[in-house]
């Protein structure tokens, strides 16, 4: 489809016309009406909004008149043969289908590649090479046909190009593409132009890929989105308008009934329209304040149906109507919430997981672990787990989570496991907490032997038991059976992993800050 850009753009503030009368959450069951497949209608949530959104000060800016709904709920990303975002699909609930046999005691590394150390220097420094948070890789294993439909595009090809294909976006602002069975090359780095901490996303139905820069090595800074056939961009973006002024998005986009959507850490919230060769023409921006004050958005956004779901870094957790933009409620965290919020049906009910950093409250404060009603934002439990913040010889760690929760499987169903930062003392400055989902109690903490940002993954055997693979700042992963803590097996590798790891059958494909990237079997 050929997008049209010359629409004038009309600043349509949606403060009346978004609010309205508190409107009941459509019941628990709404979504199950006897044997038959319910209807868009029937699956659509309510145009609510609960009387917290008015903590929020929000414009919908629509650039046209045209009404953009969303098209349908079925989550794109749920195929076995791709991982196309951050933490797998929609709801971000990491559900990568890692299988392993029997209980296993070995991480094995199958091999590793070194990116470039990029020595340019930035506002804030060097960043290297390798990758940082989230920096979660992608996988794809391409049909002849896509395969066929790449050689013929254009992109600078290896003979290593093949059946699977793993992309990563680096700190030294290039994309490295590897073969997934040898970790050699696939093809030539696409450069990104600036550095890139977040994960990138591809398309689940085009072949774009698209890329948010998180840090500028020059002007300007903002999003974009490549043609995976030819490596060409062919959108660049950011918001001259925006409430906040630091244009970076270190958020994974995502693709939700046939729109894009992507928070920036300007404080808005877009959804675009996107066609192949990486167009994309945006059709509707939230820009918000809370107590005069515009934050940034880092975490990635979450969706359950036409409901979306996002943290920002002033601890605001927002609830929004993909259909209107508008917010359908609003609570509000003790700290910067950079973890991304993760969703899960429970006994037919959506429930959304979500804990704050300890940043703005001082040297010691609250990771406050929330489960909230996801139509409502009704607090189901808290859990207060004390952490500090702590200077390392001028450089600040923040304490709390920076990572994104891993809901349980099999035999661990009721159990969320979360990267903690205490910062308690040398020897215990991170953990892994296992969560009761029914009441919110700790189960156990695993001791690392360093903070942790990495997000923890899982796999399950054919007895459905769960193991959790994991990472800390020492360079050190961990497998850790799920029922109860035990470690199975751990490796030092000696540098830092702040990014999370892409899951593909028995394997773990993650990079660390330096130059490198693993892929690790787990057997």
């Amino acid at each position: 489809m050929k997008l049209r850009f010359s629409v004038a753009v009309v600043i349509t503030s949606l403060l009346v016309a978004c609010s309205g009368q508190k409107k009941e959450a459509a019941p628990a069951d709404a979504d199950s009406i006897g044997a038959r497949q319910p209807t868009m209608a029937e699956l659509t949530l309510p145009d609510t909004v609960f009387e917290s959104a008015s903590a929020l000060k929000y414009v919908v800016d629509h650039a046209d008149s045209v009404p953009h709904p969303l098209h349908d709920y079925d989550d794109p990303y749920r195929r076995p043969d791709r991982v196309m975002t951050f933490r797998k699909n929609l709801m971000r609930n990491a559900d990568f289908g890692g299988r392993v046999q029997g209980e296993p005691t070995t991480i094995e590394v199958a091999w590793s590649y070194d990116t470039p150390f990029g020595k340019a220097e930035t506002r804030f420094g060097q960043w290297g090479g390798g990758t940082g948070w989230t920096g979660q890789p992608l996988y794809a294993h391409w049909t002849a046909a896509e395969q066929d439909s790449i050689r013929r595009g254009g992109a600078p090809l290896t003979a290593d190009f093949g059946e699977e294909e793993v992309m990563v976006g680096s700190l030294c602002g290039e994309a490295f593409f590897l073969n997934f069975q040898s970790g050699h090359p696939s093809r030539q780095p696409l450069d990104l132009h600036n550095v890139v901490k977040g994960t990138m996303s591809m398309d689940p139905e085009l072949m774009n890929l698209y890329v948010g820069q998180g840090v500028p090595k020059g002007e300007p800074l903002g999003c974009q989105a490549f043609s995976l056939t030819s490596h060409q961009r062919g959108t660049f973006f950011n918001d001259p308008r925006a409430w906040r002024g630091w244009q970076a998005f270190d958020s994974s986009p995502i693709v939700a009934g046939g729109y894009l959507f992507w928070p920036g850490e300007n404080g808005s919230l877009f959804k675009f329209e996107r066609a192949a060769g990486g167009v994309l023409r945006r059709v509707s921006t939230l820009r918000y304040r809370v107590n005069g004050a515009a934050p940034g958005i880092e975490s990635s956004l979450c969706v359950y149906r036409n409901y979306g779901f996002f943290s920002d870094n002033h601890g605001n957790i927002i609830c929004v109507n993909l259909n209107t933009m508008c917010p359908v409620w609003h609570v509000k965290n003790l700290d910067d919430s950079d973890g991304t919020i993760v969703c899960r049906e429970e006994q037919g009910t959506p429930y959304i997981y979500s804990a704050c950093e300890v940043d703005k409250q001082g040297a010691q404060g609250i990771c406050r672990f929330l489960k909230l009603k996801a139509l409502t934002g009704e607090i189901v439990w808290e859990q207060l787990i004390p952490c500090n913040r702590v200077d390392l010889g001028g450089k600040i760690l923040d304490g709390g989570m920076y990572a994104t929760p891993l809901v349980g499987q099999g035999d661990c169903s009721e159990t969320i496991f979360a990267n903690i930062c205490r910062n308690d003392k040398q020897h215990d400055r991170g953990q892994l907490v296992a969560l009761n989902t029914i009441d919110g109690t700790i189960r156990y903490a695993v001791a690392y032997t360093n903070f942790c940002w990495t997000s923890p993954v899982g796999f399950l055997n054919e007895s459905d038991e769960m193991f959790v693979f994991t990472a800390d700042a020492n360079g050190v992963v961990y497998l850790v059976r799920g029922r109860d803590g035990k470690i199975l097996c751990t490796k030092e590798m000696g540098a830092n992993f702040e990014s999370s790891a892409c899951v593909v059958g028995n394997s773990v494909v993650v990079g660390c800050r330096g130059t490198k990237i693993y892929k690790f079997n787990i057997i």
